[in-house]
């Protein structure tokens, strides 16, 4: 190798079709050495990670969003297509494409394959899941294969820790070509008679490369998606799995959640016997220790959340689920391709409303964001859990289900309903306009990957992490200046915070929140709320922290709310976080992805409308049958 090949690093993008196991692939190629982001000017997300070939080859890899053709239909795509042909500002063209494909479905990706090729990039094929092909009795002539298509073609295994063997020693054999003697095809749309003598080539080369055991051939999966695709039986395993993962949510996650909460109050407690009485330990204690680690313990319970969604979507289940229920979204006017970024949105609505630059017709991708916020997000957790812990008794109900999961899984029933309630709406403003048709691919299925499922889990852990000692953290040492200056004067009678700025925003706040049964304390929690919902927890206990006389009141803030408020203020705030509107960061994405105010505007406005509306009526409902 030359020398000089050290100290450039090779741009290898990864190219391929969803679902053909390209970020497992990347997952396993770069492991912990990538960072998360946005394409310059658009929200959909890249990853980009290092890697050092054993013989010190240093390579970028970018893993560039799934396309099943160069000839976009969606955001997603038209981001990968203007990388690959060198449109994309302020993206220099990748050194080398690696292409991956899935070995299963080779009829579906060679057509991707064709139209990379095409481009003259310097490309070498993975075979991706090579191993399953072998089990479904497919044999797959690499030879042939690499003979036909005028390119390397190499075996890769993404969920396996030596499946991208023969991949890195490509690397590290490869010589990159110079600036100069790069050629580089200008990329233009492909008329119909090109896109079938495309299909016409792919399936020649099959013929010639690939043969196949129909015996064995996806025997398997079809007999698992005779029961998953059932519109009875798979409706309810669908229905079976929600409801065990926010069982799970609530029931798996005290020890952890007991853990975290023991180590910030022994922290508190340290503090407390470090420091004098006085501003710097109020600002300590009161400010940062309970706000932000009130936040904190509760992500437990937000990766519970997030391990199942990887699950889902690593074992080939998501696309299932869409599919299977494309007829039930169907009746309020969307199509079974919005049910994905809608998933997403229980994780974080941000991430929602970006997935759903996968949707191409744009009535029914405008109408998947203006409802994704109603998804409850993790975000919403730490509320949810503060209150359901406080005034729902932990018991069993029917001798299995937690009763506190149960009502966890009615709030996020709710979201889900409301939702479907607003796109019907929509609906009926569109007029008589049907949804969409589905077409989309239904991958194998796998056993999903630890090494990949502890990836993510660690990438969330990271962001909810510097979210808390970033955002989080400020948002709570300036509630604690406002909630502390001024003091209060000479005889005053009641807590030092209600003679604050905070208590007096708080108070004039309480004038509009009092029909829905919010006091002046909740009002000041809403306000920072805006900006992140984790933060209405830890705003709480600073608000109380500092209403009380010095104890240790972020521990023992579930057990002093239940004392200060009523089952039906409970009730009402627990309903107004199922629709309160989003926080600003998720408004934000949405002026980027919609590019209007308007939408944005109308969003915020709907929300709070149906929030203040449900709340009222909850709250009324409640006294009437003695919560008040």
């Amino acid at each position: 190798m030359n020398p000089t090949e050290v100290l450039s690093p090779v741009r290898a993008a990864l190219l391929g079709n969803p679902n053909c196991g390209k970020t497992a692939l990347f997952n396993l190629l770069t492991g912990s050495r990538q960072k998360v982001a946005n394409y310059a000017g658009v929200t959909v997300e890249r990853k980009e990670g290092l890697l050092s070939t054993r013989g010190g080859r240093r390579v970028v890899v970018l893993d560039l969003p799934g396309a099943y053709s160069l000839n976009a239909l969606s955001a997603d795509e038209a981001v990968t297509r203007d990388i690959v042909t060198g449109h994309r500002a302020g993206e220099p063209l990748p050194d080398l494409l690696v292409c991956v494909a899935d070995a299963t479905n080779l009829q579906l990706n060679l057509r991707l394959v064709l139209e990379a090729k095409a481009l003259g990039l310097p490309m070498v094929l993975a075979l991706n899941m090579s191993d399953a092909a072998r089990r479904e009795g497919i044999t797959i002539d690499r030879a042939v294969l690499s003979h036909e298509l005028g390119l390397p073609v190499l075996e890769t295994v993404g969920v396996r820790h030596d499946g991208a063997r023969e991949l890195l020693d490509y690397l590290d054999q490869w010589h990159a070509a110079g600036a100069a003697d790069r050629s580089h095809t200008p990329w233009q749309a492909p008329h119909f008679d090109e896109v079938m003598a495309t299909q016409v080539e792919v399936r020649r080369i099959l013929r010639l490369a690939v043969t196949q055991d129909q015996a064995n051939s996806l025997s398997g999966d079809d007999a698992i998606d005779r029961v998953v695709l059932h519109p009875l039986w798979g409706m309810l395993i669908l229905a079976f799995m929600l409801f065990m993962m926010f069982q799970a949510v609530f029931s798996w996650a005290t020890v952890p959640m007991d853990a975290i909460k023991e180590g910030v109050d022994a922290l508190a407690e340290l503090v407390r016997s470090q420091l004098p009485e006085g501003v710097l330990q109020s600002l300590l204690t009161d400010g940062v220790l309970a706000g932000a680690g009130g936040v904190l313990v509760f992500l437990p319970q937000i990766l519970i959340l997030f391990f199942f969604i990887l699950l889902l979507e690593d074992s080939g289940y998501l696309p299932r689920a869409a599919f299977l229920l494309d007829r039930v979204m169907g009746t309020v006017g969307l199509s079974g391709r919005s049910f994905i970024p809608l998933l997403s949105s229980f994780a974080c609505a941000i991430p929602g409303v970006m997935a759903t630059r996968t949707i191409t017709h744009w009535r029914d991708r405008l109408v998947t964001i203006m409802i994704a916020p109603l998804m409850t997000c993790s975000a919403r957790l730490p509320v949810y859990a503060l209150l359901i812990s406080a005034f729902i008794p932990e018991r069993t109900v029917a001798g299995v289900f937690n009763l506190q999961g149960l009502v966890m899984f009615g709030l996020y029933a709710g979201g889900i309903l409301g939702a479907m309630a607003v796109a019907a709406v929509f609906k009926l403003w569109r007029g008589k306009v049907g949804p969409t048709p589905l077409v989309m691919e239904l991958p194998a299925y796998r056993i999903p990957s630890l090494r990949n499922l502890a990836l993510g889990l660690m990438e969330r852990a990271v962001i909810f992490i510097k979210r808390v000692g970033s955002i989080i953290l400020a948002l709570m040492v300036l509630l604690w200046f406002l909630s502390t200056f001024p003091g209060p004067p000479e005889g005053a009678a009641g807590p030092a915070i209600q003679y604050s700025l905070a208590g007096q925003m708080g108070q004039a706040l309480e004038v509009i929140f009092a029909p829905i049964g919010f006091n002046w304390q909740i009002a000041i929690a809403l306000v920072p709320g805006l900006a992140a919902r984790e933060v209405a927890v830890g705003a709480l206990g600073t608000v109380y922290a500092l209403s009380a006389t010095g104890d240790s009141v972020a521990a023992e803030l579930g057990p002093l709310i239940a004392q200060s408020w009523s089952l039906a203020t409970a009730l009402s705030l627990l309903v107004w976080y199922v629709f309160a509107p989003q926080c600003i960061s998720t408004l934000v994405t949405v002026r980027r992805e919609t590019n209007s105010w308007r939408y944005v505007a109308l969003m915020a406005a709907y929300l709070f409308a149906l929030a203040y509306g449900a709340s009222w009526l909850t709250y009324r409902v409640a006294v009437m049958l003695g919560g008040g």
